[in-house]
């Protein structure tokens, strides 16, 4: 008898190869990317930015530090949306919700043994349980990908739940390490699995030990979030993570989400960018001079 966990990743439509997925993302930045290249994208974009810092020397006056730096763009840009988060370790969530002045830019904290997932589950739900008491409105954790190798798909999904729980009201990001994963076959299982656990967003990479985002990941992962809305009814949103530093690149994952997933995905409710170096590579194109803001 076949589990649930199975049963789920048979009832969606064959991705097709990886020869075919590039083929089709090729196709779609060809047509579209032209028509959203422009000034309000740009704008757009920077609002989706989860603004990170997750070095080993961060320190609650480098958060501090890095908080007012969000705080203050709000001030003198007052012209633009600000980032839609600041991402920090779950120790640091009390120090942003301390010094964040800015009530539309959430705080966003990494869990559960980031970046390996590698420690005990108890231990993964009572760090999310403390990054959430300190104020983090969104948790962004790693699928166990020794368990999704071993194809211990029970295990993966009881998981993800317990730490859903563990989340209360906050957003919970199910980061696939699409670099580990890297077929169009294997992003697509994790994808079913952690939707089907409760996932609020898909996230493509942590940046730290693997490749980090592609366009092809993005395809596969908007296929999979579009085909489980139409058997679900639950919308769910889509993170590029782990080197996309440029603008071109920012706007070649919009065009892939606008074309697969529609309009409805293109708020910062739905659709995200991690990154540390974008947001100042953004700010040059949008101001029309060089900017080191951040």
């Amino acid at each position: 008898m076949p589990d649930k966990q199975h049963e789920a990743i048979a009832s969606f439509a064959p991705i097709g190869d990886d020869n075919a997925v590039k083929a089709a993302v090729e196709k779609i930045i060809a047509e579209h990317f032209a028509e959203n290249n422009t000034a309000d994208v740009h704008k757009f974009l920077f609002n989706t930015i989860d603004l990170t810092t997750l070095k080993s020397t961060d320190s609650p006056r480098s958060v501090a530090d890095f908080v007012e730096r969000v705080n203050a763009f709000d001030e003198q840009h007052p012209e633009l949306d600000n980032v839609a988060a600041i991402c920090v370790y779950p120790n640091f969530a009390q120090v942003v919700r301390t010094v964040l002045d800015v009530s539309a830019v959430n705080i966003a904290c990494v869990s559960g043994g980031f970046p390996s997932s590698q420690t005990f589950p108890e231990v993964k739900v009572a760090e999310t349980a403390l990054a959430v008491e300190g104020g983090a409105d969104e948790i962004d954790i790693v699928i166990n990908l020794g368990n999704f190798f071993d194809e211990d798909y029970e295990e993966v999904t009881d998981e993800i739940e317990e730490i859903k729980h563990s989340c209360r009201d906050a957003r919970l990001k199910v980061i696939l390490e699409t670099g580990a994963l890297k077929t169009a076959e294997n992003i697509q299982k994790a994808s079913i699995l952690a939707m089907y656990s409760g996932a609020d967003f898909l996230k493509t990479s942590t940046g730290k030990e693997y490749p980090g985002a592609t366009l092809e990941a993005a395809y596969v992962m908007a296929k999979c979030i579009k085909e489980y809305y139409e058997k679900t009814g639950n919308k769910v949103g889509f993170k590029a993570s782990g080197g996309v530093a440029t603008t071109e690149e920012a706007v070649k994952y919009y065009t892939i989400i606008k074309e697969v997933l529609g309009k409805e995905w293109l708020t910062n409710e739905y659709f995200r960018i991690g990154a540390s170096r974008l947001a100042n590579n953004l700010l040059s194109d949008i101001l029309g001079e060089e900017t080191k803001f951040f």
